[in-house]
């Protein structure tokens, strides 16, 4: 069994989410998406990086149909507060006109990055677009968004782990845990 003191950070709160239910969620969304895409000949995974990229080399690897990835660089957050301002720093490389894209992207927080990142590829016309993210703080929404394939609900905890970070540490902490905001302050 996997702890917190297992890995060298002290700013960690508590585990919320053991990496043994991540891998067991991981694998019944894959399940629902190779369902829902029995008749999908062009299915794209699209990643939001950096965070997403643990959920979708596990998802992937569980889906049982032909599918494709790529991946966007966006970025709306400095430290543990989102800016507000949604910026695209690379966008894919594959034009999605004509696919099946599921957008996946680690945590669902204000939802401002998501919903402006699905304003973007609708206008590139795929032949359907859903979202997928590991983890939602409903609390924190500012827009309404329909997540079609969510792993967890949580608390409005900032979380690291399983690809999430707090300026670039905790990214390869196998489960998700909360950050003691007091912990990292002192951290300095």
């Amino acid at each position: 069994m996997i702890d917190e003191n297992d890995f060298p950070y002290d700013f960690l709160g508590k585990i919320l989410i053991s990496a043994e239910q991540i891998e067991q969620r991981v694998s019944e969304l894959a399940e629902r998406i190779t369902n829902d895409y029995q008749q999908s000949d062009k299915l794209m995974l699209l990643g939001l990086l950096r965070g997403s990229i643990v959920l979708m080399t596990d998802l992937m690897r569980k889906i049982n149909r032909p599918l494709t990835i790529d991946f966007m660089s966006v970025s709306s957050y400095a430290g543990s507060e989102t800016s507000g301002f949604v910026r695209i720093d690379s966008d894919h490389k594959i034009p999605i006109q004509g696919w099946d894209v599921i957008l996946v992207d680690d945590i669902i927080d204000t939802g401002l990055t998501i919903q402006t990142v699905r304003k973007l590829l609708l206008d590139r016309n795929p032949k359907s677009l859903r979202i997928c993210a590991l983890l939602d703080k409903v609390a924190r929404h500012r827009v309404e968004l329909k997540i079609d394939y969510l792993g967890f609900e949580i608390p409005d905890y900032f979380v690291v782990g399983y690809g999430l970070d707090i300026d670039e540490k905790g990214r390869n902490l196998p489960y998700i845990a909360s950050v003691d905001p007091e912990k990292y302050r002192r951290q300095g």
